[in-house]
C-alpha cells in the first residue's frame, strides 16, 4: 500500500494512539481527519497541525454518529481511507459492579457497534475511491481475555472476527487490524510494565500497513500468538497476573 496522498478518517484522535497514527500520516503527505469529543483538543491540535480537518462528536450517540456520516458524505467524498481508533475499556468484575448496565453499552457501543455502522455507512464512498482501505484497531486482548476486562475483551474479540469477515467480502479494499501490545496512554495508566510509545506503535504500523500486513502484531503481540498456541494458560496468566 501506498504511504501518501490518501484522505483518511481517524476516530477516536484527540490524543494515544489515534493522534500518533493522525500524525504520522500527515508527516507522509496524507490529509487527514480527525474526531474526538473535547472541543478544545481538537481546537488544539488543529493550531499545531493546520491541514488536519477535525470532528467533534461522541460516535456512541446515534445522532453524532449520523452527523458524522453526513459530513464525510458532503465535505469528504474523496475519503479512501477509515481508521476505527476509538475504543474505551473499563475494568470490574460482574459480580461486583452496581452500574453494569450502562458499561455494557457503553463499552459495546465504541468498541463495535458504532465502529460496524459507520464502516457500513462509508463502504460506498470508500469502495468508489481509489486504494481503499479499512484498518480496525484491536487489541491483544481480543487473544487472551484479561479477567477485569470481560466487555472490553470481547468487543476486541468482535472487532477481530469483524475484521476477518469483511477481508472475506472485500476483496478491492484492503483491510487491515492493528493490533497493539500495551501502549503508553491515558487509557493504560498505572497498569502492566514494557510499555511502547504511541508514536513506536505508529512507526511500527505504517511498516506493516506499506507490505500490507493485514493483521499487523506489533511488539510483543507476536510472542503473545506463539504463546496462546503452545502454551494457552501460561499466556492467560501472563495477561492476567500483569494486569494488561
Amino acid at each position: 500500500m501506498e504511504l501518501s496522498q490518501h484522505k483518511i478518517l481517524i476516530t477516536g484522535a484527540t490524543r494515544g494512539i489515534g493522534l500518533a497514527l493522525a500524525k504520522k500520516f500527515l508527516s507522509l503527505n496524507n490529509r487527514v481527519i480527525i474526531t474526538g469529543r473535547n472541543e478544545a483538543d481538537l481546537d488544539s491540535i488543529q493550531k499545531q497541525y493546520p491541514t488536519l480537518a477535525t470532528f467533534m462528536g461522541d460516535l456512541a450517540v446515534p445522532a453524532d454518529l449520523d452527523r458524522l456520516i453526513l459530513f464525510i458524505e458532503r465535505e469528504h467524498p474523496d475519503l479512501n481511507i477509515l481508521i476505527n481508533n476509538a475504543g474505551i475499556q473499563y475494568n470490574y468484575l460482574f459480580a461486583e459492579e452496581p452500574h453494569i448496565f450502562s458499561k455494557i453499552d457503553y463499552e459495546m457501543t465504541v468498541n463495535f457497534l458504532a465502529p460496524a455502522k459507520l464502516t457500513a455507512a462509508l463502504l460506498p464512498i470508500l469502495m468508489a475511491n481509489h486504494r481503499s482501505a479499512i484498518i480496525n484497531v484491536s487489541s491483544g486482548m481480543a487473544i487472551v481475555p484479561k479477567k477485569l476486562a470481560a466487555v472490553y475483551s470481547a468487543s476486541k474479540a468482535a472487532m477481530h472476527l469483524f475484521s476477518q469477515s469483511l477481508r472475506y467480502q472485500l476483496p478491492n479494499t484492503r483491510v487491515f487490524e492493528l493490533i497493539p501490545p500495551l501502549v503508553a496512554t491515558d487509557m493504560t495508566q498505572g497498569r502492566g510494565k514494557g510499555k511502547i510509545s504511541a508514536d513506536q506503535l505508529a512507526d511500527a504500523f505504517v511498516i506493516c500497513f506499506k507490505h500490507d500486513r493485514f493483521e499487523a502484531n506489533i511488539g510483543k503481540i507476536r510472542l503473545l500468538r506463539i504463546l496462546h498456541r503452545l502454551w494457552p494458560r501460561l499466556a492467560d496468566r501472563i495477561i492476567n497476573n500483569n494486569d494488561g
